[in-house]
């Protein structure tokens, strides 16, 4: 197997070497260029706004998710349920066309008098679109992620926070939440990579970020394959800074949750053993 593979890198290194469609020469030329840096900038832009919107909104999903109250708990679900299920390019399109259906929104009392109307389109931008449609579906994931932190935080926990006299929301922000973080962090993390490839996807509302950029200029130069190249190793970079600071925050998060087997010394005929609380023999 081994064999395999080292054959099977080796023809890779040969084709990277070889092959002159790769053109790395071009590579080269447009990986720093001002088009290609305008759009690696807005890409984390989007990633962190849409991740933004969706961590917050995710842990209010979350907490009324998991609420006695049917309503809101189906609400939640509902919601969980048509992002998780329709694709998000999908939603991205309906948020552009979003004016072909309500061609004018506005706030106001619900089915009455309407105090500020203003036209979808000029509303709900490409930008704007791209922004709602990337937040709101990474909100369902998170919800998901986020009740799962808090379902693991046992309920001896809560029921103490109670007993000191903590009201439900103390509780969720002084002894559920701090506590579900080891358990919300690294799904999270993987959100966040997801996310920052996901902007890809805008590039079908003509939003210049790295994806788009990159089409930009090959269609002006009809140097597909070398952009594309261009682009796959910023997306490279950039997961990589995110996929180091992940395991940083995840090691720190769990230094005070890991195992340690207890410490065994043999004095002459008897073996002890330290353990937490105190020294057992044997």
């Amino acid at each position: 197997m081994a064999a395999v593979v080292l054959v099977g890198v080796a023809m890779a290194t040969n084709a990277l070497l070889t092959e002159k469609g790769f053109q790395f020469g071009v590579v080269g030329q447009y990986l720093f260029s001002s088009e290609i840096l305008s759009g690696v900038v807005l890409t984390i832009e989007l990633t962190v706004i849409a991740m933004a919107i969706g961590i917050v909104f995710g842990i209010f999903l979350a907490v009324i998710r998991t609420s006695a109250n049917p309503i809101l708990a189906g609400a939640s679900g509902g919601y969980i349920w048509f992002f998780r299920g329709t694709p998000l390019l999908v939603q991205l399109i309906f948020w552009y066309n979003l004016a072909a259906i309500f061609p004018k929104v506005g706030i106001g009392i619900p089915f009455g008098a309407q105090f500020i109307t203003g036209s979808a389109n000029s509303l709900v931008a490409p930008l704007t679109a791209a922004i709602l449609g990337l937040g709101l579906n990474e909100a369902a994931y998170m919800a998901e992620i986020v009740r799962a932190g808090m379902l693991s935080v046992n309920k001896g926990q809560v029921e103490a926070a109670q007993s000191l006299g903590m009201t439900q929301s103390q509780t969720l922000r002084k002894v559920v939440l701090p506590q579900a973080m080891r358990i919300i962090v690294p799904p999270t993390g993987n959100e966040i990579i997801s996310m920052l490839k996901n902007t890809s996807l805008v590039s079908v509302l003509a939003i210049a970020e790295l994806l788009y950029s990159a089409e930009i200029i090959y269609s002006r130069t009809y140097q597909t394959i070398p952009l594309l190249i261009v682009a796959s190793l910023w997306y490279l970079v950039l997961t990589t800074v995110l996929s180091v600071g992940q395991h940083f925050v995840e090691r720190k998060l769990g230094k005070g949750y890991r195992s340690s087997s207890p410490k065994r010394r043999q004095r002459g005929s008897e073996i002890t053993a330290d353990v937490p609380g105190g020294l057992a023999s044997a």
